[in-house]
């Protein structure tokens, strides 16, 4: 068995490509779509030209097919670049990997091909107005007429819930069974009759993100429309968490560096008490935490994504990433808002923004105490 920190000719030139873009193309942008809300669309229809898109979508309908870890890679470069912009193009892969494990040819070549040809944005609707971490408290329902099955119900924050193609839509086909075998999955096209898209949220972070709620009703779709068999729903919901919480948990170390690299920077330029505040232990050593905790983050994100890739079960690992990221950039963003004084509480300063788009991690894809439950049900009832 051999173990390397190091990542491949490949993986190099992926993290470079992306550290470019985010450098050229995300960061000049970031503070306008910040302020406005603006969706990036310019910025993604040169991400999609650049194949910083639809990054795991198998070759044989059109894709790269990259690996996990070929896809934390991305994620920690595009999210230095802005979080915002980064779910935006990020919120693809996590409609899309449920797909990829449990759809039908047909559904694959009709739904995920065109998406590398062309740009368009897909979205998981899952979470619902009283079901959030409680998965199991959902009410949209799909009943089964004929060759058709017709869904009712309300979703919830859902990632580009108004630009999008399609959902990937999970609904209560037997509700006595619920996720045991109760929920199914299905692909919607946002232009069925019966769905109201609502207004964008307006959030306190990540605003360049398209989240709504989306109603359904008496909405129609084709029974081949189906992702898996009935009641897969929620396995298959759950599974593609196992690829996306590294990718998500990835982000959040890149708005980490962001804000260490911002913090060092004005640590060095800013003279107090007779030199550079950087001479002073105070902020040296608020600097050294910030190092240490994003390698540690990264080595997390790094192994959750390899144990995927090598077929292992990595539910643990993969909710470490994301708890440990989460608390780490949030209190990395707060740490660097402190180094800069009044001028980090500014909006005229970067790292005010990083503190807001920080705390969603801590929250989307799973709180941070939804990650340590599952990591205490792995450890005692699975076993380590």
């Amino acid at each position: 068995m051999s173990v390397s920190f190091q990542l491949s000719d490949e993986q190099a030139a992926l993290r470079e490509l992306a550290h470019d873009f985010a450098k050229s193309e995300i960061r000049p942008v970031a503070a306008h779509h910040d302020v406005t809300g603006e969706y990036p669309w310019e910025v993604l229809k040169k991400a999609h030209a650049q194949g910083l898109l639809n990054t795991h979508v198998p070759t044989e309908y059109g894709g790269l097919g990259l690996s996990a870890l070929d896809g934390v890679v991305l994620a920690e470069e595009l999210a230095w670049g802005c979080t915002g912009i980064g779910t935006a193009m990020e919120a693809n892969g996590l409609a899309q990997q449920p797909v990829i494990l449990g759809a039908s040819d047909m559904l694959k070549r009709r739904y995920l091909a065109p998406m590398t040809e062309e740009l368009q944005m897909c979205a998981y609707a899952v979470t619902e107005p009283g079901a959030g971490s409680d998965v199991q408290g959902m009410r949209t329902t799909a009943v089964k007429k004929g060759d058709k099955y017709v869904i009712n119900g309300q979703k919830m924050w859902i990632t580009n819930g108004g630009v999008c193609e399609w959902y990937f839509c999970v609904a209560l086909t037997d509700p006595q069974k619920k996720a045991k075998g109760g929920m199914s999955a299905f692909i919607v096209p946002r232009s069925t009759p019966g769905i109201t898209v609502g207004a964008k949220e307006q959030n306190m972070g990540q605003r360049a993100s398209d989240t709504r709620a989306i109603t359904f009703d008496e909405v129609e779709v084709p029974a081949d429309h189906l992702v898996g068999r009935e009641g897969d729903g929620w396995l298959l919901a759950m599974a593609a968490f196992d690829y996306t919480r590294a990718s998500v948990a990835a982000a959040a170390v890149g708005l980490a560096k962001a804000a260490m690299d911002y913090a060092i920077q004005y640590s060095q330029e800013r003279q107090a008490f007779g030199g550079p505040i950087a001479n002073h232990q105070a902020i040296s050593f608020l600097i050294a935490e910030m190092a240490m905790n994003i390698d540690a983050g990264r080595l997390l994100c790094w192994q959750a994504a390899q144990l995927k890739d090598a077929g292992l079960r990595n539910t643990m690992q993969s909710s470490m990433a994301k708890a440990f990221c989460a608390d780490m950039a949030m209190k990395i963003a707060t740490d660097a808002v402190q180094i800069y004084g009044g001028y980090g509480y500014s909006k005229e300063y970067p790292v005010e923004k990083l503190m807001r788009d920080a705390k969603i991690f801590q929250i989307y894809e799973g709180t941070s105490q939804i990650q340590r439950l599952i990591i205490a049900r792995e450890l005692m009832v699975r076993g380590r």
